[in-house]
């Protein structure tokens, strides 16, 4: 599979927004690479990784985020499940459980409930050793600030807002990664 032709193929319409997806998915991919590459006893699917790094955001395309060229009418927390929506009709459910699962460090459904979010009501965390990796990497890469990249303690400031659970998933996250 190429991520390329997917994201070609749905923002064909759009390339500032295209090449926002692209810059941000390929920090991504080469951060969540890097850490699959320290850990080879991890036996992980690095095509897999490569592939759904790219595609794990191809949701913003629904989302209402003017300053990333997004022109949707979706609220922007939706975009995982969008993306996973969109996947699975592309015919890549394993790919689309990344984009489901990898917003924040994971979404669990009360918060969903709390913020009436309208899509179904599950808990929404990377599972498989390949989701966290994604999970973790994206966390670095801001799509409004392409340029930078945020520190681990960065990352943890940024969570607080989400309380306190999501501080300790992203701590289990950092020290799984061992970076």
């Amino acid at each position: 599979m190429n991520p390329t032709e997917i994201i070609d193929k749905n923002y064909d319409a759009q390339p500032e927004l295209r090449d926002v997806l692209l810059t941000h998915s390929g920090q991504v991919r080469d951060r969540a690479l890097r850490i699959a590459d320290a850990h080879p006893e991890w036996e992980v699917d690095r095509a897999f990784i490569a592939e759904a790094a790219m595609l794990h955001d191809i949701g913003i395309l629904y989302c209402n985020a003017p300053g990333i060229y997004c022109t949707g009418d979706r609220p922007y927390i939706e975009h995982g499940w969008l993306g996973a929506e969109l996947l699975r009709r592309e015919g890549y459910p394993r790919h689309a459980l990344v984009a489901e699962r990898h917003t924040g460090v994971g979404i669990p459904m009360e918060q969903l409930m709390r913020d009436d979010v309208d899509v179904p009501l599950a808990d929404y965390y990377p599972v498989s050793l390949e989701e966290k990796i994604i999970c973790y990497a994206d966390k670095f890469y801001s799509k409004s600030h392409l340029e930078r990249e945020l520190t681990k303690d960065q990352v943890r400031f940024k969570l607080w807002r989400y309380g306190h659970d999501a501080i300790l998933r992203w701590d289990n996250l950092v020290s799984l990664m061992g970076e």
